[in-house]
């Protein structure tokens, strides 16, 4: 049976990157097709040339058999392909039905003004045709963002779209809202749309797709069925390697320096009464469930959110942290959960990214760079954390998420912070990156820092940490050793329940972690 795309031996490359070379992938209708890799194997790459964002320099596309030039996004529209990014698209000042036909308005009789009724018919159209209750007139900016990417699909629907590109559609999504946009994959799947599924969920995979296509290093590696291939098969395919699993780390030496230390933490109805401590060479875990609070006591504590009322201690100390900058003057760091905005200047080079928090060290007489010395200290951060990089001049935004992170924690590094708040450090990382994270931290703290680790991936917290905190509504419900926790207990105290035999539906929630 002809597939409904297929690409054969495609190649791309960048200056001074090879992102692709013989890439294969072949969409059946009907069909979710899951395509995995670690971050920089090309998935986006090969997904962008479909989408004709790129253009390919050999190899051939096909779709129904035929041959064909996909030479801009408009071309793939008209050939019936459509991208659902990451980072969804939308204009929320505008309606439903305003950003789904944007640029293309259907006008009335006099081909003078838009005719609005017509816009909305269409609209609902699609809306029916995806049992989606959704409202043409209401504004995009009153959506919640699964339902805004509810949009983003019958906007790519509206061009007659039969080819579908989801990039980590569930990334933002809670368990409900995730059950939701499986039911329309479902929908669309039985009306014959092939789909190409990008995700670092496992769980995700398993349930979702029908065929699995792994890439590593911009090549074709295999294609498997899902359902009867296990998830370490596909992990060794995108690694190539074997990713070993640390043991859980031991209780922290209870005799070593408390380093921070925050007592009565209150901001609003989001931080209630925290209090809690971290010592030297200690990993503390924070667990709990979306909207818990965690995020918001660190960025508190780092002074990027006031504080009605606490108090911050450093080495015994009590300190005053009203912005960022005293935080960071006290020797305390903040890797942000959104990296590419609040941690990185993705339009700079890696040199520059990793000096930033510490510019002053490297001009003369206050005004000249000095890029010798610049170039050096990235240089040695670069090699201390093994930063995957063409050299230290290449853009930040090129790089693997993976890659990515670890040159805010080089930043760090550099500013010489001993205590370093990690939230969601491998959201958005393939597995092997995450594994390099995680022997980056516990490095970090054999070295004797001080971590702070948010999490929402309860292997990851319970894997990595010596104590786990746990909240729930703002408020600290509990603390636990590494040798006392589990699953069970953990979300016990993240949702203030008794855990019981039938309580099936919280720890299935454990897996949003």
């Amino acid at each position: 049976m002809t597939p409904l795309v297929a690409i054969n031996d495609l190649c791309k490359s960048f200056p001074g990157v090879r992102a692709l070379h013989n890439a294969r992938l072949e969409i059946a209708a009907g069909e979710v097709h899951a395509l995995m890799g670690e971050n920089g194997a090309g998935k986006s790459t090969l997904m962008k040339i479909l989408a004709g964002v790129y253009q390919k320099d050999a190899g051939e596309i096909r779709i129904d058999g035929q041959a064909v030039e996909i030479a801009s996004p408009r071309a793939a529209q008209a050939l019936g392909i459509g991208i659902i990014h990451q980072e969804l698209n939308l204009m929320g000042h505008l309606s439903v039905a305003q950003n789904i036909f944007i640029g293309r308005e259907p006008l009335g009789r006099l081909g003078l003004f838009i005719d609005t009724e017509k816009m909305a018919r269409d609209t609902q159209a699609i809306f029916d045709r995806l049992n989606l209750d959704l409202e043409p007139h209401t504004l995009v900016c009153d959506l919640t963002v699964a339902r805004q990417q509810m949009v983003e699909i019958a906007k790519a629907l509206s061009f007659d779209s039969r080819v579908l590109i989801l990039d980590e559609p569930t990334a933002a999504l809670n368990n409900a809202e995730i059950d939701d946009l499986f039911r329309i994959i479902g929908e669309l799947k039985r009306q014959g749309v092939g789909m190409v599924y990008i995700s670092h969920k496992m769980d995700e995979l398993k349930r979702i797709s029908d065929r699995v296509t792994v890439m590593r290093d911009g090549q074709y590696i295999g294609t498997v069925p899902t359902a009867a291939t296990s998830m370490d098969t596909i992990i060794g395919m995108m690694v190539g390697r074997a990713l070993l699993e640390d043991d859980r780390p031991p209780a922290s030496d209870q005799g070593r320096e408390t380093v921070l230390e925050v007592r009565g933490l209150n901001r609003g109805r989001a931080i209630k009464d925290v209090s809690f401590s971290v010592r030297k060479g200690e990993i503390l875990g924070f667990a709990g469930l979306m909207g818990a609070g965690r995020t918001e006591v660190a960025r508190a504590v780092f002074g990027a959110d006031k504080k009605d009322s606490g108090e911050i201690r450093v080495k015994g100390r009590r300190i005053e942290v009203r912005s960022p900058a005293d935080a960071v003057a006290h020797g305390i760091g903040y890797l942000s959960e959104d990296r590419k905005h609040f941690g990185l200047a993705t339009g700079m080079d890696v040199q520059t990214n990793i000096v930033l928090a510490t510019l002053r060290r490297f001009l003369s007489f206050g005004f000249f760079l000095r890029p010798a010395a610049m170039q050096a200290t990235a240089a040695q951060l670069i090699a201390q954390l093994g930063i995957k990089t063409p050299g230290p001049l290449q853009k930040v935004a090129l790089l693997s998420g993976g890659n990515q992170q670890k040159i805010v924690v080089a930043k760090w590094l550099v500013r010489d912070c001993e205590i370093l708040f990690f939230d969601e450090p491998t959201r958005g990382i393939d597995v092997g990156a995450k594994s390099e994270i995680y022997k980056l931290l516990n490095a970090l703290a054999a070295q004797g820092r001080a971590i702070v680790m948010i999490s929402s991936e309860l292997p990851e917290v319970l894997r990595l940490s010596h104590r786990i905190v746990v909240m729930c509504e703002g408020r600290i419900t509990g603390e636990l050793s590494a040798r006392e926790a589990t699953p069970e207990k953990i979300m016990q105290l993240a949702t203030q329940r008794e855990t019981s035999p039938n309580a099936s539906g919280a720890l299935a929630a454990a897996a949003a972690f």
